[in-house]
């Protein structure tokens, strides 16, 4: 079954790449806006073979991950100590939706004021962004607790620390996993995001020049990268999630598919 989803996959792209290769040398759309994908391929192995490139790609990377790292931890601390805390969980649940539905992109005249194009403006929005779907996903996490499982451990003489490892968290965990995999994606999002606005160094800042220069294949290149660069992460969010909840009965079922 894997393998024939695989099959079709890699016709679809195939397909796709075909269709980007004959569209132009049609004359369907204009070779100068859409250049046929063996320019776009010759660019992306030219960008690879720059040492620029890999730079840029490490600074995208570095605000990806710092950015993700602090977005995960404050998320999965906050949504705790709100969802166990009834009147703290009441005090902070309209400030909670009142910043929430804020674009991180209408932030950036604030991290441009505040850090220039330096990395922390990038942090700044990564881990506006990311935050949220770490935090959101780890209340529902907590109040998906079985009451009578809570009941029982407080019965057995548990303490806060005990029932928060031994109930709360393999309750939440589904939920925290879904939230890391959102947040990784979104995270990835703004750092290009930031990069290719503010000017910051990275990715997002080389596809700006490469804009800027009418070099249209190797911006096309470079936005190929960041596609890449985005599936390799979900896939890597999606086998961490697979092992993090090997015993848990939805990863064990579709083991079982």
């Amino acid at each position: 079954m894997k393998g024939a989803n695989a099959l079709l996959g890699a016709c679809g792209l195939a397909a796709f790449l075909a269709l980007g290769e004959a569209a132009p040398r049609l004359g369907l759309v204009d070779e100068d806006y859409f250049p046929p994908t063996s320019r776009i391929a010759d660019a992306l192995a030219t960008e690879l073979a720059d040492d620029a490139f890999w730079t840029a790609l490490g600074d995208t990377l570095t605000g990806w991950a710092i950015g993700l790292v602090i977005a995960v931890s404050a998320g999965i601390v906050a949504g705790v100590l709100i969802s166990v805390t009834p009147y703290l969980r009441e005090a902070t649940a309209s400030t909670i939706e009142f910043l929430r539905p804020i674009p991180s992109v209408a932030l950036i005249p604030l991290a441009v004021l505040l850090y220039g194009s330096e990395l922390r403006s990038v942090l700044l929005l990564v881990v506006y962004a990311s935050f949220w779907q770490v935090l959101v996903q780890v209340m529902y996490g907590v109040q998906d607790v079985d009451p009578v499982a809570e009941e029982t451990a407080r019965s057995y003489g548990l303490g806060t620390w005990a029932r928060i490892r031994h109930v709360l968290w393999p309750t939440a965990l589904p939920y925290v996993m879904t939230g890391v995999r959102l947040a990784a994606a979104v995270a990835l999002i703004l750092a290009v995001t930031a990069e290719l606005v503010i000017g910051a160094p990275g990715l997002g800042a080389r596809i700006a020049v490469a804009q800027t220069s009418q070099a249209v294949p190797e911006m096309y290149a470079l936005v190929v990268v960041t596609g890449l660069l985005g599936l390799l992460i979900n896939v890597g969010a999606r086998t961490v999630e697979r092992r993090a909840l090997a015993w848990h009965q939805s990863v064990r079922g579709e083991v079982a598919v």
